[in-house]
């Protein structure tokens, strides 16, 4: 299958691209990771206002979605420029709900209600704990509403409790608390909350594939100034090599973002998982791979914190095993390859 943007989808991401480019993320993103989330709901607002944060919620709801496809150009767009908060997140809360309200029930088509408009419009930034993300709900210190999923039962979380240390410190973590308003219990919440860790899973690979591509650009652009042997650095066969092979990573990882996209737009109801797992393994290991590169070819420069690279480079670590590790994510595609039926 032959995959490609329309204009308008190219013309959306190159927009986002250059607002971003002017909103000074790195500070937001050193903010954010100190506990200021003021720069970075700056930056959420001005998302808000291009439409991003309406892409995953229904037009019943004040969105414009659900669009995974137009989704994925914003949130490449967004990794590109580090840009804070639980992004994945608050697109998979919006789909749970919704999920949730299509059943029926009274209660969660009133949390539905309450909390989609707001999403869309940017008013609201949620988070969600579920099984696929782990115990931990991203940001929650900053969001305006923590969902939590255990098993067969949804509830709005009263709080949280600390915030953990992570390998990215923009990520900030911390356990929901238990109690709390229950929204919905029963087989539908599995049902639904998988269906959003499809999407949370495929917000994270567009997010990764993002940010691997920002760390090749940069590194390309640092070799050709750092010199040695009286030579720019670029000019050396093993680092053209290095730069290529994270390039030729992430090249092949964006069809199958886009793939998985396709699947989650003609196949909503948890009938892309294997499509979402193959895009997430390889978007993330490149963008990990990216990262090694970028790091080693920057020499000590690129251990420096105050380096806005530095802040690229712990996203990618972390990003790479967020809603689902590359260990569960090939699991995942080979399970799905051994139950299609032998066509030989």
């Amino acid at each position: 299958m032959e995959f490609m943007l329309d204009q308008a989808q190219t013309d959306f991401g190159r927009t986002l691209d250059r607002m971003l480019g002017g909103a000074d993320t790195p500070r937001a993103v050193r903010a954010w990771a100190r506990g200021e989330h003021a720069p970075g709901r700056a930056v959420w607002g001005r998302l808000a206002e291009a439409g991003v944060t309406g892409l995953a919620v229904p037009e019943a709801y004040e969105g414009v979605g659900p669009l995974p496809v137009e989704l994925g150009v914003a949130y490449v767009a967004a990794g590109r420029h580090a840009v804070p908060g639980p992004l994945a997140e608050t697109a998979a809360a919006a789909v749970l709900l919704a999920a949730l309200a299509e059943g029926g029930t009274a209660q969660a088509g009133q949390a539905a209600g309450h909390w989609l408009p707001r999403i869309a419009d940017g008013r609201a930034l949620v988070t969600l704990a579920a099984a696929d993300g782990g115990p931990y709900a991203l940001d929650a210190d900053a969001a305006d509403a923590v969902f939590a999923v255990e098993g067969e039962e949804l509830w709005l979380a009263p709080g949280h409790g600390p915030v953990q240390p992570s390998s990215d410190p923009a990520r900030r973590l911390a356990r929901p608390l238990p109690g709390g308003e229950p929204l919905a219990r029963g087989p539908a919440v599995a049902t639904a909350a998988a269906r959003a860790a499809d999407w949370a899973a495929f917000a994270t690979a567009a997010l990764s594939l993002g940010t691997g591509l920002a760390l090749v650009e940069r590194t390309a652009a640092y070799v050709k100034q750092r010199t040695q042997f009286g030579r720019p650095i670029g000019s050396f066969q093993a680092v053209k090599h290095r730069l290529a092979d994270a390039l030729i990573g992430l090249e092949f990882a964006r069809p199958l973002l886009y793939g998985a996209a396709v699947a989650l737009a003609a196949r909503p109801a948890n009938g892309a998982r294997a499509e979402v797992a193959a895009a997430k393994v390889a978007a993330g290991e490149a963008a990990y791979t990216a990262a090694r590169t970028a790091l080693q070819l920057h020499g000590a420069l690129g251990y420096t914190e105050e380096y806005d690279l530095s802040l690229c480079i712990r996203k990618a670590r972390a990003l790479r095993t967020a809603w689902g590790s590359p260990s569960v994510c090939r699991s995942r595609v080979l399970t799905a390859a051994s139950s299609r039926p032998d066509r030989s």
